[in-house]
């Protein structure tokens, strides 16, 4: 049993951002779980409430310009890849340390959602991260054809949508929420690099702290999944030069799961991949 309530959690620059709390009978811990580019705090319902009913303390929330975090046009919002990072998921943790004060605090990040961590202020406060499918997305290590696919969305819809719309309408390529210009426009160049967000250190990246934080991750990719492959997931892991990191790879064969991919670890059809994390969390609980 646990309790479900949506939420609203102010950022330091004022913004609103939609979220659901769910409550746990009995705290182990907390846990926030920081969303993959363009996807919706509803899509990680299922997987909230199993950490819940499991004793964990969550917070789901939408990125500004994503499902509730838009308080208006989303060409109107103050987004990007860094201001989630520094502002949204900054916030998302300071909540959380509200509503559950006094135990320890973890990060389980899909895709950006893990990837964005060193850019947060008070990252230091977490005491694990578990990331799913966060990887330098970098288009030079995705495997043929799928490069093809995400050269012509990355490097040509993009900006061609941002263009005429002044957003990128990635819902007409299946590719989640329409996104905000700035998001995807740093998503874009971001991925044409190495490291992710090391393509923007000392550019429009002015301070971090991914050379600074120290907090065991375990990083898990599915051998299915053409974006986050090990080379790329190697590559975002190298970022955090000091943190304590394992990588993990999920066969689906192997599994005998049908799929993975980038998005299905938390599909409720793949329930038996959630004692993964569960496994990892239960440790570092204990451990911290």
């Amino acid at each position: 049993m646990s309790l479900k309530s949506f939420i609203k959690i102010q950022c330091s620059d004022e913004f609103e951002l939609g979220a659901t709390l769910y409550e746990p009978i009995d705290l182990k811990a907390a846990i926030m779980i920081c969303p993959a580019t363009g996807i919706r705090q509803r899509f990680y319902n299922s997987f909230a409430t199993y950490l819940a009913e499991n004793g964990y303390g969550v917070i789901c929330f939408d990125n500004r310009g994503i499902g509730n975090s838009k308080n208006g046009s989303i060409n109107d919002v103050n987004a990007s890849l860094i201001n989630w990072g520094r502002l949204d998921m900054t916030a998302v943790l300071e909540e959380l340390k509200r509503k559950f004060p006094n135990t320890t605090y973890h990060l389980v990040g899909h895709s950006a959602g893990g990837q964005l961590v060193g850019l947060m202020d008070n990252a230091f406060e977490l005491s694990s991260i578990f990331n799913f499918a966060a990887s330098s997305g970098r288009i030079k290590n995705m495997p043929y054809p799928f490069r093809i696919t995400a050269t012509f969305f990355l490097n040509y819809f993009i900006l061609i949508s941002n263009f005429l719309f002044g957003k990128t309408n990635s819902q007409w390529v299946g590719m989640g929420e329409p996104l905000p210009k700035e998001v995807a426009a740093q998503w874009s160049r971001w991925c044409n690099g190495a490291g992710y967000c090391a393509t923007g250190f000392g550019k429009e990246i002015d301070h971090h702290f991914y050379d600074e934080l120290t907090i065991p991750s375990k990083w898990v990719y599915a051998t299915d999944d053409g974006i986050a492959n090990l080379k790329n997931v190697k590559d975002m892991a190298r970022v955090f030069t000091k943190s304590k990191t394992e990588i993990v790879k999920l066969d689906p064969k192997e599994l005998g799961l049908k799929e993975i991919g980038h998005m299905k670890f938390f599909s409720s059809k793949n329930k038996q991949l959630w004692k993964m994390a569960l496994e990892w969390l239960d440790i570092k609980c204990v451990g911290s």
